[in-house]
């Protein structure tokens, strides 16, 4: 599989990276190491976390995700060095504010580390600004982290343009390691928050980009169709934002593409985001095996500019 690189990191990513927020959530350990093991064979090697990962679900405390990783990559021998992890850092946990001081940042590496069952961590991510703590301060942290091996990349996760510009003229400034990457939020129904001045920025510092919600919290799979479907489902409380007359046009589109290609609306809406400009890879997690073909498919389909032309406009 043609790897990409990930801006200036030097690190190469295949064009899918699987989300991680779902290990030790919806999808057991078992599952989990199923998913990854079949994720892998089919030539893809990036997986995304977070400290954080899966503190939303009642009786879990944050590192979830994290653990059964670990577990996974201690069961194959060279599952390591296969792999490009990534996870991050400076999200609050279970209403405890935890922000990126430079003193939670080499405390809460370690924890990451422990947990992975690993001495490095290849893309190391501020989770979200930090209006508390100088940019300087968290970059001095990371640039410790990187002297120490233990993190071999930085970036950072839902910042804004005028955020991310200030990062960069910070690390200019102080003569500091920069964000090398970015995690924003984009698909084919949440188009703004990326597309813009983001993009701009991204594409003209060659920052690597590794976007999250492609399926916009399941809805772009089609599985929901109206408010009756959301329900009983883990996201219903971000999937019911979807269902309106745009996000409708979004489906009928993605049914339509996904008819021609033979394939699924979720392969469909993967591999416009992985075509995007300025875009490395999509992220999208997978709790099944039939779900996961999905994922893999999207990293081998090649979608005409007409048909990326046609989900542009049904999104616009």
């Amino acid at each position: 599989m043609q790897k990409r690189a990930l801006g200036r990191t030097g690190l190469s990513i295949a064009p899918i990276v699987f989300g991680g927020n779902v290990f030790g959530w919806t999808a057991d350990e078992k599952t989990s190491f199923a998913l990854l093991d079949r994720f892998f064979d089919a030539g893809f090697n990036t997986i995304d976390t977070a400290d954080v990962y899966s503190a939303w679900v009642d009786g879990h405390e944050g590192g979830e995700s994290e653990k059964v990783i670990g577990k996974w990559l201690k069961q194959g021998k060279g599952r390591r060095e296969d792999a490009v992890i990534v996870t991050k850092v400076g999200f609050d946990n279970n209403g405890r504010k935890t922000g990126l001081s430079a003193k939670w940042i080499a405390e809460a590496v370690e924890g990451s580390l422990k947990r992975l069952g690993t001495d490095y961590v290849d893309l190391y991510l501020a989770h979200k600004p930090d209006a508390d703590t100088p940019i300087g301060e968290t970059l001095e942290a990371f640039a410790r982290l990187k002297d120490q091996g233990k993190v071999r990349a930085i970036g950072c996760s839902n910042y804004e343009a005028d955020e991310l510009q200030a990062s960069l003229e910070a690390a200019e400034r102080s003569g500091l390691p920069r964000f090398d990457v970015l995690q924003p939020e984009y698909n084919l129904y949440t188009r703004e928050r990326f597309e813009g001045p983001l993009r701009d920025l991204c594409m003209a510092e060659e920052i690597g980009v590794i976007s999250y919600y492609a399926l916009a919290a399941g809805f772009l799979t089609g599985k929901y169709r109206s408010k009756a479907d959301t329900e009983g489902s883990a996201r219903s409380y971000r999937v019911g934002d979807y269902l309106d007359t745009r996000g409708l046009a979004i489906l009928g589109a993605l049914d339509q593409v996904a008819a021609e290609t033979g394939t699924s609306p979720a392969t469909i809406a993967i591999a416009w985001v992985a075509a995007k400009s300025g875009i490395t890879a999509p992220i999208a997690s997978a709790t099944s095996l039939r779900q996961l073909e999905s994922l893999i498919a999207a990293g081998n389909l090649d979608l005409t500019q007409a048909q990326i032309t046609r989900l542009d406009e049904a999104g616009a």
